[in-house]
């Protein structure tokens, strides 16, 4: 078989027989010997590779109710990230 190449438009949709096949793969079946082992975490950071995504932000005004924005700020300084943070884990959940 030769090279299969795709782009994230054109990659072919995931079939429940597809994530069954996966599944049912047991750890000690999956072939890891052609990755070499991680032994130097020197160059490991994980504060950089978070700022090669940066969402543009756009400021907003909007209205809440008190007692969620309470609830927000009862966790100290971050309250906006962590509404933004709720927003996104229910806007990828597509709810």
């Amino acid at each position: 078989m030769g090279i299969v190449r795709h782009t994230l438009e054109s990659l072919p949709p995931v079939s429940k027989e597809d994530l069954e096949r996966v599944d049912a793969i047991r750890d000690e079946d999956i072939d890891c010997s052609d990755i070499s082992e991680v032994t130097d975490f020197s160059k490991f950071r994980p504060w950089e590779q978070r700022q090669m995504f940066k969402p543009v932000k756009v400021a907003v005004t909007c209205k809440l109710d008190a007692d969620i924005v309470a609830w927000l700020k009862q966790g100290g300084k971050g309250y906006q990230t962590r509404l933004n943070s709720i927003l996104r884990q229910v806007m990828a959940h597509g709810q």
